[in-house]
């Protein structure tokens, strides 16, 4: 498969597990976190398909277009081996949905980031909550969910 297209695949599986997600948990009132700016494509879909829900953005460092940047209150900047811990001390098991598109471009160090955040993202996740995956994640007790309809297999994964 070209890089072309399995980049296809990866954009328009996501965009189908987020609007997938976003309906299933558009009932609960817990917060939303986007684990991975970039160029904040992702996030500007996010602020569209779900108006009014608290949109949190962790990231490194802001890097993205300015029309697809979050407010400095919904940004925070550090590491996620630090900041979602943190989260946990702020909000609590509330997260009623967790978008992560954290990996690069070399397949053996996502898995092994994957591995590493998994147990970090897995409390955040709110009772009846869903993660949206661009990688495989290691949950001890959320279960990889069927993807909807316009997603492709091992493009995106959703947890629940």
């Amino acid at each position: 498969m070209s890089r072309l297209d399995a980049f296809i695949n990866r954009m328009t599986s996501q965009r189908a597990c987020l609007n997938h997600a976003a309906e299933k948990t558009a009932h609960m009132s817990g917060p939303v976190f986007e684990l991975g700016l970039g160029n904040g494509r992702t996030y500007h879909h996010m602020v569209e398909i779900m108006p009014g829900r608290d949109i949190y953005v962790f990231e490194r460092a802001v890097a993205s277009h300015p029309e697809s940047t979050p407010p400095d209150d919904m940004l925070i900047l550090g590491d996620v081996n630090e900041t979602l811990p943190q989260a946990l001390e702020r909000f609590g098991p509330t997260a009623s949905l967790i978008h992560a598109d954290l990996g690069g471009h070399n397949p053996e160090k996502n898995d092994a980031f994957a591995r590493a955040v998994s147990p970090l993202i897995e409390p955040l996740l709110a009772k009846g909550g869903l993660m949206v995956a661009s990688d495989r994640m290691y949950f001890d007790n959320l279960k990889e969910l069927d993807l909807p309809p316009g997603a492709v297999p091992n493009s995106c994964f959703i947890y629940g």
